[in-house]
């Protein structure tokens, strides 16, 4: 049986930010990221922390950017 994914990205390009921001988010909140990139031994209240801090930061840029202001927080 194949798996169709369907979070596929909109802007494929976007790719390798998204993973930078993953792995800063991880390690900000202290959590490891398998070598292998397989998350399915990894307690879910970690991932679903590192999911909802990983859409603070991109709701936080888009607002950014939707002001002008070019601060990071």
């Amino acid at each position: 049986m194949s798996r169709r994914r369907s979070n596929n990205l909109q802007v494929p390009q976007a790719n390798a930010a998204l993973q930078q921001l993953k792995y800063e988010a991880a390690q900000e909140l202290g959590i490891t990221i398998p070598q292998d990139g397989y998350f399915g031994n990894v307690v879910s209240r970690e991932t679903g922390s590192l999911g909802g801090y990983i859409t603070k930061k991109l709701v936080q840029q888009a607002e950014q950017s939707l002001s002008g202001s070019s601060r990071m927080q």
